[in-house]
């Protein structure tokens, strides 16, 4: 196997640092004049008949604050301008919080999402780290919001979904946005020092084991407006891009990494164990299921409850939280058998996930690995790629804004 594939070569690292650079560049025509972000399309050009998302525009703010800190040209810009867009045309100025999104013809997206106001404080945060004007003061009244309308102080969890003017709470309840909300409070507390956030980040990973743990180390999505697991959410929908049936190996991946995470920034090294071998079983648990499990390289979108392939699509996230769960579970526990994944990944993505003409990483692929459109079609945008060109290589007890940030302050 070539050495760029290899953890730890400098090759690899070249490898990594050409598509974070391809990665970068590609993205910069997502702003729309009002600061919002355009859906890129398979080249980078902007879809502009798409729905302009409160949560794309905030993932994008995050990736070109850490372009900041990686000193990629346009990165400033680019970045106000995300803001431009999450402090003027996706805010409620009327009922407060982030719409949804914004229409082609420019009417607003219904309902208020627990998910996209995850990612407006993870941009905010990365964007404060960033020396970036206003942000300070987006993530205060992100953080605000939030803590107002989507934290159950009670349950340590975040519930799902309201109406538009934050007057009726959908009954649905949902994993997604609490992994992304673990992802915010860890970063939030790793850019603020407030240590509540990463408390309550540990809250909701306490529901999490318990769930996995019932459900053989399979993490349910969906759950009723009492948190009792919904097993059969949208079995007649088995590949929705945010509800899936089933479970989603991906999901029990990237959830690995942030429990590796938060117990490495925040238990001491002799109750880490305990926490660290829950990660090893989820994401262990997610291979097995997920991975070649077809006859094909790749990882399938989902699974039942006994682990067999429903949606055999390989999603381009699940390959890069693959790979960054690889390397943190490397780092941790110093076992070859995680460097070994990590280089069949770095393999898979430069053979069959990286599009090499047109830049990025194709989003969709079928199980022969080809191409497919029918849930991300195009490149939507670049958080996930990017990241994991950066976080097999960074502290695994910090958040990359964070680890970039120190990296970068202490180089200049």
């Amino acid at each position: 196997m070539e050495q760029k594939y290899k953890i730890d070569t400098l090759e690899n690292r070249a490898f990594l640092e050409n598509i974070r650079e391809n990665l970068l560049q590609f993205g910069h025509a997502f702003p729309a004049p009002d600061g919002s972000s355009y859906y890129l399309g398979d080249d980078g050009t902007p879809w502009k008949e798409r729905n302009r998302e409160t949560w794309i525009t905030s993932r994008m703010a995050h990736v070109y604050s850490l372009g900041c800190m990686l000193n990629h040209e346009g990165s400033e810009m680019l970045v106000d301008q995300a803001l431009k867009g999450l402090t003027g045309v996706l805010h409620d100025d009327e009922n407060s919080g982030w719409y949804a999104g914004i229409t082609a013809e420019g009417s607003y997206l219904p309902t208020k999402q627990c998910y996209a106001h995850a990612f407006v404080i993870l941009a905010a945060s990365s964007a404060m780290l960033a020396g970036r004007t206003g942000a300070k003061a987006l993530l205060d009244e992100a953080l605000s919001t939030y803590d107002q309308f989507f934290w159950d102080d009670t349950l340590g969890l975040a519930v799902d979904t309201w109406d538009t003017t934050f007057t009726n709470l959908d009954t649905y309840r949902g994993i997604n946005a609490n992994m992304h909300t673990v992802e915010a409070f860890l970063a939030v507390a790793d850019a603020t020092g407030n240590d509540t956030y990463r408390e309550r980040a540990g809250r909701i990973i306490a529901h999490i084991i318990d769930w996995a743990t019932a459900n053989d180390d399979r993490i349910p999505e969906h759950f009723t407006k009492d948190w009792e697991p919904d097993l059969d959410c949208n079995i007649d929908k088995p590949d929705d891009p945010f509800k899936p049936y089933g479970a989603t190996p991906g999901h029990g991946i990237e959830w690995a990494r942030l429990i590796c995470q938060w117990a490495c920034s925040y238990k001491t090294e002799g109750e880490q164990s305990y926490y660290i071998d829950i990660a090893k079983r989820l994401y262990n648990r997610a291979i097995k299921d997920a991975w070649n499990t077809d006859g094909a390289p790749g990882i399938v979108y989902t699974t039942d409850w006994k682990g067999n392939a429903i949606v055999h699509d390989r999603m381009h996230w699940t390959l890069a939280e693959a790979i960054n769960t690889s390397a943190v579970l490397y780092r941790i526990t110093k076992n070859d058998t995680y460097a070994n994944d990590y280089q069949i990944f770095m393999q898979y993505l430069d053979e069959t996930v990286l599009d090499h003409k047109h830049g990025s990483w194709y989003h969709q692929l079928d199980e022969k690995n080809e191409v497919m459109t029918t849930v991300w079609p195009g490149k939507s945008d670049l958080y996930h790629a990017l990241q994991a060109t950066l976080i097999p290589y960074h502290d695994v007890s910090l958040s990359i804004a964070t680890a970039l940030h120190k990296e970068h302050n202490h180089i200049r």
